[in-house]
C-alpha cells in the first residue's frame, strides 16, 4: 500500500506518528453539537492527541461528517461509553490521572496542573457542564482563570486552551521529539494510517 504514497505524504505520516502523545486523553462528556465535536477533533490532531474518549450517558453519540472535522476524525481514534464509571475504570487501568473541568471552590487552575503527566482531561456538555458524578469520581477538578463577566467559554474553545497549555508544557520538555511508542507498536499504527 506503500507504493500509492509518495515519499512526501509518507514522510509527513511518520513525522506525524512520531509525535502522538498517547499519554494525553480527552473524554468529551454529552456534548451534543456535532460542529464543538468536530473542533475538539481539530484540536486534538493539531496537539498530538491519540484518542478521544466519549462518553454519553444522556446524549446521543454524535455524527460527525469529514467535511466539519476538517478529516481530523479519521487521524484521532475514538472510543465510547454510556456509563461514567466504566470509563474512568477504563482510563484508570490504562494509568491516566482524570482531571474535569469544573468551576467550583476546590477547583485549581489550569495554569498550575503538571499536563505532561499522564492525564485524561475530562469536558462537559455545553449547557450543565461535566455531570455531578464525573466530577465527583475525577481525581482532581481545575477551571481556566478568567476575568470576565461571563464565566463561560464555548466548549471548542475552551478544549482549545487547555489543550495547547497541555502543547505548551509538553513542547517545553521535548515530549514531541521523542515518541510513546514500542518499534511495534510505531509500525503497527504506520501501516494503519498509510491506509487512510
Amino acid at each position: 500500500m506503500e507504493a500509492f504514497k509518495t515519499e512526501k505524504r509518507k514522510q509527513k505520516i511518520i513525522s506525524v506518528v512520531h509525535a502522538r502523545q498517547k499519554s494525553l486523553r480527552i473524554v468529551l462528556e454529552n456534548i451534543h453539537d456535532p460542529h464543538n465535536v468536530s473542533a475538539i477533533f481539530r484540536t486534538c490532531d493539531a496537539v498530538g492527541v491519540t484518542k478521544v474518549s466519549l462518553l454519553y450517558t444522556v446524549e446521543k453519540f454524535p455524527k460527525i461528517g469529514k467535511k466539519s472535522s476538517a478529516s481530523a476524525f479519521k487521524w484521532v481514534e475514538k472510543e465510547k461509553f454510556k456509563d461514567v464509571e466504566a470509563c474512568y475504570n477504563n482510563l484508570r487501568t490504562e494509568g491516566f490521572l482524570i482531571l474535569a473541568s469544573s468551576i467550583c471552590s476546590d477547583a485549581v487552575s489550569l495554569f498550575d496542573l503538571d499536563l505532561t503527566q499522564k492525564t485524561a482531561i475530562v469536558l462537559g456538555n455545553e449547557h450543565r457542564g461535566v455531570s455531578e458524578e464525573a466530577v465527583k469520581l475525577a481525581d482532581k477538578k481545575f477551571l481556566i482563570p478568567m476575568c470576565g463577566m461571563v464565566q463561560s467559554l464555548n466548549v471548542s474553545v475552551a478544549s482549545a486552551v487547555v489543550l495547547y497549555e497541555a502543547f505548551r508544557q509538553r513542547f517545553k520538555k521535548n515530549m514531541y521529539k521523542k515518541t510513546e511508542y514500542s518499534s511495534e507498536e510505531m509500525e503497527e499504527l504506520l501501516q494503519s494510517w498509510y491506509m487512510r
